[in-house]
């Protein structure tokens, strides 16, 4: 035998590969295909639904804002039309110089972003300050003070308005600047409505950042304010950025509070109140109505996209460790 043709030297025969199918190698593999497909099929039915459900909702909440825009550049003959359309061939910017023509329309625009802005910065500071001593501290009371933080958002605006304006009025007899028909007074009552919820909000950020950041800054050095301002409040921006958009909005849309301490002086009426002189006995003036609100929504708009950033981040997730 020669060595060519010697089993040592001969190729191996390797066994053939079993795949699942038949043993003589006909008809197809099964892999459980009708099973999968139903499968398949039934997350697709609810992913359709799913998403058709959102395409409604979507249209049903943002169908007002869409009328609201049209009707304000609709003309007036329009508006009152019997047989409305969800469109205009003859857009107008009547209604918005209207409006801008109402006399004290700026101071009274003024007045709300002052409102507004000032409700912004004091409640951020608080709740901050206040998150991070019930998230951080242990203190008697400390579980009390978070339930009655609860409680307060239970009790309704109409209850406490008869006594927040007694209070407001007896209070001015001895701080005139904090008293009725100051805009200190719709500052004060706002902020009082904005802490529990704000505080409330930013624990849960206040928690989601590793105590092992503040002790690693306390070895290398830092003070308590320093890791404060410097350290933990970067890391919970985004949630006073959420904070301060819900505070925003309810300070720069009150109406209530604003109509019942503003009594006399009606330079110091805000936005919401002054628009009433569209409200008329006999007939009331939508075109004019609506062309405020639009008017109304821009700034809440632009604070939103200024702070959308932070929010955004905010949502996205928590603090890594």
């Amino acid at each position: 035998m020669s060595p060519a043709n010697s089993p040592a030297n001969s190729p191996a025969v390797k066994p053939a590969r079993n795949t699942g199918g038949p043993q003589d190698g006909s008809g197809p593999r099964n892999t459980g295909g009708p099973r999968n497909t139903r499968g398949r099929n039934t997350r697709g039915r609810w992913r359709l639904a799913a998403n058709s459900g959102a395409i409604v909702l979507a249209v049903v909440t943002a169908f007002p804002i869409f009328w609201m825009v049209l009707s304000a550049f609709k003309p007036k003959g329009e508006i009152q039309s019997l047989d409305p359309r969800p469109w205009t061939a003859h857009p107008t910017l009547e209604s918005f110089r209207q409006v801008i023509s109402v006399d004290g329309f700026a101071r009274y625009f003024g007045n709300s972003l002052v409102v507004a802005l000032s409700v912004v910065v004091l409640s951020a500071i608080v709740v901050f300050l206040a998150a991070v001593a019930v998230t951080r501290f242990r203190f008697k009371f400390r579980t009390t003070i978070m339930v009655m933080f609860l409680i307060a958002q239970m009790i309704p605006v109409e209850a406490l308005t008869i006594p927040l304006f007694f209070m407001f009025r007896d209070a001015g007899r001895f701080a005139p600047g904090i008293g009725l028909n100051t805009l200190a007074s719709l500052v004060l009552v706002q902020l009082a409505f904005s802490l529990p919820f704000g505080i409330w909000m930013m624990r849960g950020f206040v928690a989601a950042v590793p105590v092992s950041i503040e002790e690693a800054a306390q070895i290398d050095g830092a003070g308590r304010t320093r890791i404060l301002w410097r350290i933990l409040l970067p890391l919970v921006a985004p949630g006073l950025a959420a904070t301060s958009v819900f505070s925003f909005i309810a300070a720069w849309n009150d109406f209530v509070f604003a109509k019942t301490f503003i009594i006399s002086a009606t330079q110091n009426q805000t936005l919401p109140s002054a628009l009433l002189v569209f409200f008329k006995p006999d007939e009331n003036d939508w075109g004019g109505i609506m062309a405020a609100s639009t008017l109304m929504t821009v700034p809440v708009l632009i604070f939103f996209i200024a702070v959308q950033r932070k929010l955004v981040s905010g949502l996205a997730g928590a603090v890594k460790d």
